[in-house]
């Protein structure tokens, strides 16, 4: 948000909303909230991490040109050492357990756990920065955010194979881990560039992904079905190539309030995308939760 005030006058015009602001909340609240149904879609005949390590590698490389040709340098090999373990974070351990997870858990259950990423980031936030320690109101909120995630325990939403529910537990805990040493890197050419530096975040996260992949044994299939390669090219496309440039310059350039508030509303949409498009169950618990869960990260995004 900007105040544009007059040097003629010390009257004050009214507060315009910044566009790259209001495209960057609108691309990770609609787009990321339509992405766990499409993981999902695409889970059904791609295997997990190397279905993310595709995604993410191209939409790094892409990005990595363009950065490039703007006249972006070459970030030095320091840079890229201290991103790297950004990327795992936020690639493999947040989008790729979530990819694996939504083999057998729900994409609405899937985006209702991954609302409390916010909380996480307060949590994480404080250990590393000792002055930012939550206050009496913050723990209250993580209580009940995480008192939602129990409720959604107990209900058909987040019903599935007991590695896949876990993997769901511990990816907004990898990703907001990423995010948090994120905000702490220092400013450079890299850092400051909104193409280079999600590009080597991608890079490094699709690679490791890929190594993932491979070592578990996973292989591309030769016989995917057209709709299982078109939802990998919208993950592609939108959800990383748009959203995920979105939420990185978001991290850079307004609060972690503004950056993660798209947690309020990417629960909702997946639970009624899904329910509507893939008949996936909508319960009273998953009800019960997203309401617990939305209310909790409300809470602790507030304005002190």
């Amino acid at each position: 948000m900007a105040v544009i005030t007059s040097s003629a006058s010390s009257t004050t015009l009214p507060e315009r909303v910044d566009p790259r602001v209001a495209f960057s909340l609108f691309s990770v609240y609609v787009i990321w909230g339509s992405t766990y149904l499409v993981m999902a879609i695409a889970v059904r005949e791609l295997p997990p991490f190397l279905m993310a390590a595709m995604r993410f590698l191209l939409a790094g490389g892409l990005m990595f040109v363009l950065a490039r040709r703007r006249g972006v340098p070459m970030p030095p090999a320091r840079e890229w050492l201290r991103i790297a373990p950004i990327g795992v974070l936020l690639f493999l351990g947040g989008n790729g357990f979530v990819a694996i997870a939504e083999r057998t858990v729900t994409s609405g259950g899937a985006a209702v756990v991954c609302a409390t990423m916010p909380l996480w980031v307060g949590v994480l936030g404080s250990l590393i920065n000792k002055a930012d320690r939550p206050t009496a109101r913050e723990w209250g909120s993580l209580l009940l955010g995480f008192a939602g995630v129990i409720v959604l325990l107990g209900g058909p939403s987040l019903s599935g194979d007991t590695f896949d529910v876990l993997a769901i537990l511990a990816a907004p805990v990898a990703w907001a881990l990423g995010s948090v040493l994120a905000r702490r890197l220092p400013s450079t050419p890299t850092t400051s560039d909104a193409f280079m530096l999600p590009a080597i975040q991608m890079l490094t996260g699709g690679l490791v992904l890929a190594v993932a992949g491979f070592s578990t044994g996973e292989r591309i299939p030769t016989d995917a079905s057209a709709e299982a390669w078109l939802a990998l090219l919208y993950l592609f496309a939108f959800g990383s190539m748009v959203g995920f440039t979105a939420y990185s310059w978001l991290l850079r350039n307004t609060r972690s309030a503004v950056a993660t508030s798209y947690a309020y509303v990417n629960p909702i949409l997946a639970v009624v995308i899904g329910a509507l498009l893939s008949g996936e169950p909508l319960g009273a618990t998953t009800v019960i939760a997203n309401v617990m869960i939305v209310a909790a990260v409300m809470l602790v995004l507030r304005k002190r």
